[in-house]
C-alpha cells in the first residue's frame, strides 16, 4: 500500500493523519506546480484526504466511497461544486498529489477532453 503510515508518532500535528515523509512544504511546492495557491480550505481537504486513507487500510481505496465521505463533509460549504472550485483538476486527484496519497484507481480519466 502507498500509503504508508508513520511509526509511533505524529510528525505534523496539523496534519496528524499525514503519510511518512509527507511535507507541507512540499505540498505547497506541489501546489504551486498546479498553479494553487493553498489556503485554509485546500488544507481542511488535504486534512480529510489523509484521514479517510488512515481510516480506509486497504489496498485499493474505493473511489465511489471517498466521493461520497468528501461531499458529505464538506456539504455545508457546497459539496463537490465548492471542491472543484479549489481543486480545478479534480478534488481527488488533485487532492491526494497535494496529501501525498495515492489517487484511488479511476479517479483519473486522462482521456478525458482529448480530441484524439
Amino acid at each position: 500500500m502507498i500509503n504508508t503510515r508513520g511509526g509511533n508518532g505524529v510528525t505534523n500535528p496539523d496534519f496528524p493523519d499525514a503519510p511518512e515523509g509527507w511535507t507541507r512544504e512540499e505540498a505547497i511546492s506541489k501546489a504551486a506546480e498546479d498553479g494553487l495557491h493553498a489556503d485554509s480550505g485546500h488544507w481542511e481537504m488535504v486534512r480529510a484526504l489523509q484521514e479517510f486513507y488512515s481510516r480506509h487500510d486497504e489496498p485499493r481505496i474505493n473511489s465511489r466511497e471517498l466521493h461520497d465521505a468528501l461531499e458529505e463533509r464538506f456539504h455545508s460549504h457546497g459539496g463537490m461544486k465548492y471542491l472543484y472550485k479549489l481543486f480545478p483538476g479534480g478534488p481527488v486527484t488533485q487532492g491526494c498529489r497535494l496529501a501525498g496519497l495515492e489517487p484511488p484507481a479511476g479517479s483519473a480519466d486522462k482521456g478525458f477532453g482529448s480530441v484524439q
